[in-house]
Formats: C-alpha cells, structure tokens, sequence
C-alpha cells in the first residue's frame, strides 16, 4: 500500500486543463445550439448555457468579443458560436470561452421582423392615438390562446385568484407552426363578432423566434389593429417582443401578467369596498348627528315662537311696562309737586311793586343815554359832512372856471400838449355857462 502515490485535486485538475487546453481539435470549436440563463454582466461580458435536446456547456464571452456581436442575443435564441475549451481550476469545470456568435437560422427572419416592424410604425400602427383604454372591471374576458398550453391555465387561474366575477370565455387557436397565423387571426376576428367579451387577450407561453413567429405575421397583426375590443398581449417570456406586442393596446411581458393587466385585485378591491363602507358610516352618522342637533334647534325655535309663548312673555312685558309707568307717574307727580312748592317760595320772596319801580327806573335810564347818543352821532355826521362838502368845493373843476379858466377837447379826448393839435382841427372849449368851438389855425410850442 504504500507505493501507491496519491495526487492532489490541484494536480489532477492541472493535469485536465493541459489535456483539455492543449487539444488541437478543442482549441478552435464550432457549435450551435440554444441560449439559456443568459446573464449580461455590467463590463460587457455574456454569461450563459448554450443546450441542445440532451446536453449543456457553460459559456463565456468577454466584453471585447461580445461588443462586436451585431445582434442583441436573448434566452432562446438559436446561435452558432466559436470559441475554445477552457477548464476553471477553482471550480474544477470547464467552459467554452466563445470568440464570435450569430444567429442560427433566424437572420432571414430578423430581417424580416425589422423590415415589417419598420414599415407599420412609418403607417403609424404604433401611434398611441389608436391605443383604447382596458376595462376597469371586465363581466368577461376573451382569451385567444392554444385550449392545451400552460398559458391558459396560467390566465385562469390568475383571473379566479384575482377577480372571480370576470368569466373567461377560451378561443382556441393553433399558435405554432405554418396554421398559427390563420387560425389566430380568425380566434381575433370571432371574438369581436361575437361581442362577448369586455377584454381580449392574445398570447401563449415562451418559445424561440420560429415558435413566436406567427404574431409577426401581418394578418394577426392587422386582426389586432383592427379590432373594436381592447386587446393586450402576453406572449412568451419578459425579453420576448413581437410585433403584436407593438401594435396592441396594451403589452404584458407574460400570459399571466396579461391577466393582471386584464383585472383588477379582488383583495385591493375588497379593501377598497371597506375604505368606502367605513367612510359611508362615517359621513352617515355624521349627517344624523348634523340632522339631530338641527331637530333640536328646530324644536326650541318652534317653542320660543309658539303662540302660547308670546302671549306670555307680551303679558310679562305688560306687567313691567305697567310697574314702570305706575312708577314714573308717582315720581313725575312728586317732582312737580317739588316744583311748584319751590317756585311758590321764590315768588313769595319778591316784592312786585318795587320790582316794577325799578325797571322803569332802569328803562328811563337806558332811553336817555340812547338819546344822547343818537345826538352825539348826528353832530358828529353833520360836522363831517361839512368838511367833505368844502373838500369838494376844492376839487371841483367847476369852481376854476369860475376864475376864467376853461377845458379843451379834440373829438372828446383832453389835449395835454401842443403835440396834440394839428392845423384845421375843430376844438371843443367847455365854460361855465357853455361850449365854443374854433378851428386851429397856428399853434406855438414854449421852449423854455
């Protein structure tokens, strides 16, 4: 026993890595086969497993090679690859690095999809204008989708979890191969002939390309652009797009999230109903109380305005009004009586006679001083008058001309100056007893 010599894991697995690595057949590999858990790292590198019907190989494919794929590569895409086996010593497994990668099979159609995709989003199929609005809360929902798939199953039982009270009504269609398309396009076309339905759903389980293919097809998506029920589509995995998916009214990334698109949640519903039932509670005991407080008001003003009521209160106010006139009148009485005794006591105090003696005596006063000074004031005018009369006198033209003096005037204006004659011009001589007039016939100016 002890001339066996045992190897450690590290050698046997360095001793597999020389083996495999060094393999001229393993340095340069072409495969094909399907993407599966493909994962795209941050840096840009592909992680995935490339499988066929029976096996599977790990896959790497750094970012230097990756970024010169001209496609953007998904879980079940058919590709060829090439690339060489590589073993990872911690691990102990081994892994195809792959150096190029294209699609297997598929181009044609990727041409194809892209083409048609691009001619109807020119035509505006894709305009969200034609978009109709999805049924809040749908009496019926119409699938159309194959009657043995895991999809309608996945849908049922989405729409009974969610909103038992929506029926769902099947229309089975063939949805793979070269009769797919014909027989979706009739499912879309019976379901809106019939009118049943508040919702449409379109769609089936994940799948390749060539498995999906028939909902590119132009005659399911004309049947989806032109018809009058909602339609939303749920077709393979979240990564899949079909055209259907584009043209459609609404896009679920699978079968069963079409059916939560489809349906409201019974349990937010629910909840929902009891936000209302508790908020109707509320505002409804709320308006009672409002309503009884009111009542109650109501019944007190009905009180303070029953006739009853009045008739007292008026006999209350009679009586007070009463009183206080009994009152005032006693003490009005009392007052005048205290007057009148007052006054009796002043007029008794007086003595009428030498009462009246007396103002005669101040009137006989009063009329003399007036009398002196009304004389006063007329001497006083009189001697003024005299003064302004001889003032007068003084100012009057008059009184010179009884000296000899006399007034000329041209045409009614007064001549102050010789310069104020002219030759031939007829003067106007006012004198004391009259008027001469004269003619210009020299006039002389004093130097001096």
């Amino acid at each position: 026993m002890n001339d066996i010599k045992y190897l450690t894991v590290s050698a046997i697995t360095k001793y597999i890595k020389h083996i495999l690595e060094n393999n001229q057949h393993l340095q340069k590999i072409y495969l094909k086969g399907e993407i599966s858990n493909l994962t795209k790292h941050s840096r840009g590198h592909f992680y995935f497993t490339l499988k066929d019907e029976q096996s599977q190989i790990r896959c790497v494919m750094f970012q230097n090679y990756a970024s010169k794929v001209n496609f953007s590569p998904k879980d079940g895409d058919k590709v060829l690859v090439l690339g060489q086996i590589s073993v990872y010593e911690a691990g102990g497994s081994y892994s195809l690095n792959i150096y190029t990668m294209e699609p297997d099979g598929i181009g044609d159609l990727y041409l194809a999809y892209e083409k048609l995709k691009k001619e109807l989003q020119e035509k505006g199929y894709f305009d969200q204008k034609y978009k109709k609005p999805i049924s809040k809360y749908p009496a019926r929902i119409g699938v159309v989708t194959s009657p043995t798939g895991a999809a309608i199953k996945d849908i049922i039982h989405t729409i009974e979890r969610r909103y038992p009270l929506a029926e769902v009504i099947l229309y089975p269609a063939i949805v793979q191969g070269n009769d797919s398309k014909i027989s979706i396009k009739n499912c879309i076309e019976k379901a809106n002939q019939d009118d049943l339905v508040d919702t449409l759903i379109v769609g089936r389980g994940g799948g390749s390309i060539e498995d999906l293919w028939a909902f590119n097809e132009l005659i399911v998506i004309e049947a989806i652009f032109k018809s009058r029920l909602p339609i939303i589509t749920g077709i393979g995995h979240e990564t899949d797009f079909t055209i259907s998916d584009f043209v459609s009214d609404l896009r679920a990334p699978t079968p069963t999230a079409a059916a939560e698109l489809a349906t409201p949640n019974k349990d937010e519903l629910l909840s929902r109903m009891n936000e209302i039932k508790l908020s109707l509670y509320r505002n409804f005991n709320g308006r009672l109380d409002e309503k009884k407080v009111r009542l109650m008001h109501v019944e007190e003003h009905l009180m303070a305005k029953s006739p009853i009521e009045r008739i007292n209160k008026q006999k209350e106010k009679q009586q007070e009004l009463s009183y206080l006139l009994n009152r005032n009148y006693k003490l009005l009485i009392e007052y005048k009586k205290d007057v009148s005794s007052y006054l009796d006591k002043r007029l008794g105090s007086f003595n009428l006679t030498e009462l009246i003696k007396q103002k005669e005596k101040t009137h006989r006063q009063l009329d003399d001083r007036l009398k002196q000074q009304i004389n006063y004031v007329l001497e006083s005018k009189a001697q003024q008058f005299i003064i302004l009369k001889e003032q007068l006198k003084h100012l009057n033209p008059l009184s010179y001309m009884d000296k000899g003096y006399s007034i000329s005037l041209i045409n009614d204006k007064k001549i102050a100056s010789v310069d104020d004659v002219e030759i031939n011009d007829t003067l106007e001589t006012i004198l004391t007893d009259g008027k001469v007039y004269s003619v210009v016939q020299k006039k002389e100016k004093n130097h001096d």
